[in-house]
């Protein structure tokens, strides 16, 4: 298990891991380019839909920043398909059933839901840099203008 990158402009360790489109995701594939990773609870849900929704709206701006966005969550391969299908994502879906990325990343928490302990996917969001270096992070995040938040990030980075 690679360690986890705890802090800002730390180098993130190599991983792979399975997504839409029959590919695999590889961090060292994406070299040169700006990678977000979204962390989100679960497909098909309000929040996920609409943030999933944000990210797709302004996919063309991200990709004008040289940026890649990558969504993750603990769903299969065949529900994020059908997820990605529905909300026309122009971009990938990481499938993390075991939580080894949730890990990596430190989203897995407690959760509250109608008095009941949970535990499960903080949404949080990540920017990796050209060189694979974590430069931003967002934790505990609210969807409404997140998407646009992180655009201005990446676009003046």
């Amino acid at each position: 298990m690679a360690e986890r990158p705890s802090a800002l402009n730390m180098t993130v360790p190599e991983f792979s891991a399975v997504m839409t489109g029959d590919k695999q995701f590889k961090l060292s594939d994406y070299r040169g380019k700006k990678i977000v990773l979204y962390f989100y609870p679960k497909d098909n849900t309000p929040g996920c839909t609409t943030e999933g929704i944000e990210f797709r709206d302004l996919y063309p701006q991200f990709q004008q920043a040289n940026t890649e966005i990558f969504g993750v969550s603990r769903d299969s391969l065949r529900s994020h398909e059908g997820f990605k299908a529905k909300l026309e994502m122009p971009f990938q879906l990481i499938s993390d059933p075991d939580e080894t990325l949730c890990l990596l990343f430190d989203v897995m928490k407690m959760k509250n839901m109608y008095g009941k302990q949970s535990r499960g996917v903080e949404r949080s969001t990540f920017v990796i840099d050209g060189a694979g270096t974590l430069v931003k992070e967002w934790r505990g995040v609210k969807v409404p203008a997140h998407v646009e938040e992180v655009l201005k990030f990446v676009t003046a980075l």
